[in-house]
């Protein structure tokens, strides 16, 4: 049985390297798109794959045909850049080609744009029970080991928190190497994400190889089961996706169809649900073009066969709608810019905390010695962020270097002055700035 695997796989490779994907892109066919069309030997996760490269390139897709009946992957999608313009820079077009043309098959299976190939920091995964001054106490802890957050991402999703964070040593300025530094680290941060609530678990993982982080936040968060809805959920329907799942017998297809207001990142967010899932993709087509998207999908599982009963039939379903609901988050959307330090994070998210403000979603990034940060906030109380909060956070870091881009009629008017108004005056200096706007944030 091992032999004939082993040969099953050599083939497998021989096949590929004789039939190398082809990569045609075009810029005269469609008006107002650049259509790119990809045919190779079909293998599971490969449309996650294709997907994904398109997505770190920050292309957004509005259009697309998937066939991959067979053993041949054929697919077509209509991009834009994110002005909503034809791709036309080189560079782009000359990594699309490489990293899904005939090079692909030469290079890792890993061709992340948003992933760092090297091994200079330590990841640091947590999942766990979201709260009120979670990241706040997950980054105090990390700054007092003297660690120093590179980047991250956090999601939060049906009353769950999910993170994946790269970070160094202060001493070294590379990855923490020491035992018993990285388990006093793992012993600290379970206690946080722990907290008070025993009901549900909280995990922590440390390690040092490459992960391409929104796609392992979608795994974590799978495997933590945030689509079980409570019984007493009551988001209003009208907020959810409207996804469905029918069989069509004559083809022996099970049919996805979903739509919902259309955002970045989409199409990669239910991609990676369904071959998590281990669902194949047959054939798909997908329209992005308005404000609502709408995506159908033939699929089988693995194994060959469509969907069996009710209950996977709801499964898939309640996974599909949390899939795109992580990444929907409604608030204060605030980005900063400044020269990172160790215990910037620590420092900012203290602030928002002590302002009654939770994060529901981040994003923390490092270039060329810069931070750059997105958070989504909204009032821990889950009323509208107060007028007087913004005031006082504002006073904090100076009014010259923080801006309200919103809609300040959305806000909770302010009554009076706020007295903690001078609490954190001259902290960041005037080398940074925050940038909000209230917004229903869907990228």
């Amino acid at each position: 049985m091992r032999f004939s695997n082993d040969m099953d796989d050599e083939y497998e490779k021989l096949f590929r390297r004789l039939n190398p994907p082809r990569v045609v892109i075009d810029n005269e066919a469609c008006k107002n798109a650049t259509v790119i069309r990809v045919d190779s030997a079909n293998k599971h996760g490969k449309l996650l794959e294709v997907v994904q490269v398109l997505t770190d390139l920050n292309l957004i897709i509005t259009k697309a045909y998937i066939s991959s009946d067979g053993g041949w992957f054929m697919d077509v999608f209509n991009v834009t850049d994110q002005d909503g313009k034809k791709v036309i820079d080189e560079a782009v077009l000359d990594i699309i080609t490489k990293s899904l043309g005939t090079e692909s098959c030469f290079t890792s299976s890993i061709r992340s744009f948003g992933v760092k190939q090297s091994v200079d920091h330590t990841a640091i995964e947590l999942t766990g029970s979201d709260r009120p001054g979670l990241l706040s106490e997950v980054s105090a802890v990390l700054t007092h080991l003297k660690c120093n957050v590179l980047n991250a991402e956090v999601w939060t999703h049906n009353m769950r928190a999910a993170a994946v964070m790269q970070v160094t040593d202060e001493e070294t300025g590379s990855a923490i190497i020491d035992p018993e530094k990285l388990s006093r680290i793992k012993e600290l941060l379970c206690n946080v994400l722990k907290g008070s609530n025993k009901s549900r678990g909280a995990k922590t993982v440390v390690s040092h190889g490459v992960t391409h982080i929104e796609r392992r936040l979608h795994q974590m968060m799978f495997a933590d089961r945030d689509y079980e809805r409570a019984s007493n959920d009551e988001l209003n329907e009208k907020q959810r996706p409207n996804v469905s799942v029918v069989n069509w017998h004559e083809k022996d297809y099970s049919v996805i169809t979903i739509r919902s207001k259309d955002r970045a990142k989409l199409l990669f967010d239910t991609v990676c649900t369904l071959t998590d899932m281990e669902y194949v993709v047959f054939h798909a087509n997908i329209d992005a073009e308005g404000p609502e998207a709408h995506q159908e999908y033939y699929i089988k599982h693995v194994d060959g066969s469509p969907v069996k009963s009710e209950a996977e039939r709801q499964r898939i379903i309640q996974c599909l709608e949390a899939a795109i609901e992580r990444r929907v988050s409604e608030g204060l959307k605030l980005e900063l810019c400044t020269v990172d330090r160790i215990g910037l994070l620590s420092d900012v998210t203290r602030i928002f905390r002590e302002n009654s403000l939770t994060v529901t979603r981040a994003e923390v990034a490092t270039r060329a010695g810069k931070a750059v940060n997105t958070f989504y906030v909204s009032d821990s109380s889950g009323y509208p962020v107060d007028a007087k909060t913004i005031d006082s956070i504002r006073q904090a870091i100076g009014r010259t270097i923080l801006k309200v881009t919103g809609s300040p009629e959305e806000l909770k008017p302010a009554s009076q002055e706020s007295p903690t108004r001078f609490l954190f005056g001259g902290l960041f200096k005037s080398r940074s700035f925050v940038n909000f706007g209230l917004v229903k944030s869907y990228s």
